[in-house]
């Protein structure tokens, strides 16, 4: 019989795989929102899905640090927005900013 390990009073659960790629879909959609781009809807769809499969490598780290912001946007800047900069054909800088304005961070 196995037994889940009790939670502290204040530990969130890792959220669940369509937790995380609402959250993306959210994320990225705010992002162009303050890009002021259009993005064609198979160009959005590879973005979420690279953006997802980023987020689920990184999922520990990223559970760990989700109360600091500024630190999760670095890390977007870091290893997703070049990616997505390159697929939207946007500039990686304005993509970043965008991004940190819309998370938050």
């Amino acid at each position: 019989m196995h037994r889940r390990m009790p939670q502290q009073k204040h530990e969130k659960p890792l959220p669940t795989a369509r937790g995380i790629r609402r959250a993306c879909n959210k994320e990225l959609y705010r992002t162009i929102k303050r890009l002021n781009i259009w993005v064609p809807p198979q160009k959005l769809a590879e973005a979420e899905k690279l953006y997802y499969h980023k987020v689920i490598g990184n999922l520990l780290w990223i559970h760990e640090n989700g109360q600091n912001r500024k630190l999760l946007a670095d890390w977007f800047e870091r290893e997703v927005a070049p990616d997505i900069a390159r697929l939207w054909e946007v500039d990686t800088g304005k993509l970043a900013a965008a991004f940190r304005d819309a998370f938050g961070g």
